[in-house]
């Protein structure tokens, strides 16, 4: 087999499929899809580590926002579609790099390097390689998207690491929070600058709206509640969880019905919803349940 035949055919795939290892390969894609996001990252933030969880919700951020940037400059077509079996949720996106290595390698290493255990390390690489190979089993990638995208995850572990021990992200976080907000804002409408081939960002606008949300809210969140929050009973921690997750999808349905209501276009109705999803995820849900005494 040459080097082209192995980074770009995927003839090798057809006969590993079957449908309980399809049934499992679409569990491990679905990791990297938007709704998986949107739940792990505010139950995170809620029963876990707000500070933590609020640097993850950067790196993947800063991450989509590279790989939607590459994606749309290199325009590298995907794998033949008589391969696909998440044709639909592609759409007409590029593939090279795959988003779902690039990040899957880069959110779940990132937690093993905070965790600092070994089995964060062993679950990290086995959650990290299911993403990356269900990519290829589901026919989406081929070998070079996925390489390119877990080298790019590693890098921005990397360079992640590097501002951490530096303490640039600790002198950052000791600044004003407007600043935060000030660079979110100056992001968003840079992106059009900057986006290559004439393509639109706006999918990786909405995940600066959300950040901007997200930054709002743990402001005014570390504001109410300066200390880290007291947790209750496991058990409480699964209803909060569940609950709040419940309570998220809720404001964002509300929020699109909302705006088609009133003829919004879709794209701003969008921003509006993400924006206000990360508002509630570090300050609507935790301020919930400090009033109803399930987190001190």
């Amino acid at each position: 087999m040459t080097v082209e035949n192995f980074l770009h055919d995927l003839s090798w795939v057809v006969p590993l499929r079957s449908d309980t290892a399809t049934v499992i390969f679409n569990g491990f894609t679905w990791l990297g899809y938007t709704p998986f996001f949107l739940m792990f990252l505010p139950v995170g933030y809620w029963l876990w580590d707000r500070a933590l969880f609020t640097r993850l919700a950067v790196l993947i951020a800063v991450t989509a926002l590279v790989n939607g940037w590459l994606k749309d400059f290199w325009l590298d077509a995907r794998p033949d579609p008589a391969f696909q079996l998440d044709a639909d949720r592609v759409s007409d996106s590029y593939g090279l790099p795959s988003g779902h290595a690039q990040v899957a390698v880069a959110m779940w290493l990132w937690l093993a390097y905070e965790i600092r255990r070994p089995w964060a390390w062993a679950a990290a690489v086995f959650i990290a390689a299911g993403v990356c190979f269900s990519r290829l089993y589901l026919g989406v990638h081929d070998v070079e998207d996925v390489l390119v995208g877990v080298a790019l995850g590693l890098i921005s572990i990397a360079v992640f690491a590097v501002l951490v021990h530096e303490n640039i992200v600790a002198k950052w976080r000791r600044l004003p929070a407007w600043m935060d907000f000030a660079v979110i804002i100056a992001a968003i409408p840079l992106l059009w600058v900057i986006w290559p081939n004439e393509r639109e960002p706006d999918q990786i606008a909405a995940v600066l709206f959300m950040l901007l949300g997200w930054f709002a809210g743990a402001a005014m969140d570390r504001k109410a509640a300066p200390e880290e929050p007291v947790l209750p009973a496991w058990w409480l921690q699964a209803v909060m969880a569940v609950a709040g997750v419940v309570g998220l999808f809720v404001v964002r349905g509300l929020i699109i019905k909302g705006g088609d209501a009133a003829g919004m276009p879709a794209a701003i109705t969008a921003y509006v919803a993400v924006t206000c999803i990360g508002l509630y995820a570090t300050y609507g849900a935790p301020t919930i349940f400090r009033a109803l005494k399930l987190m001190k």
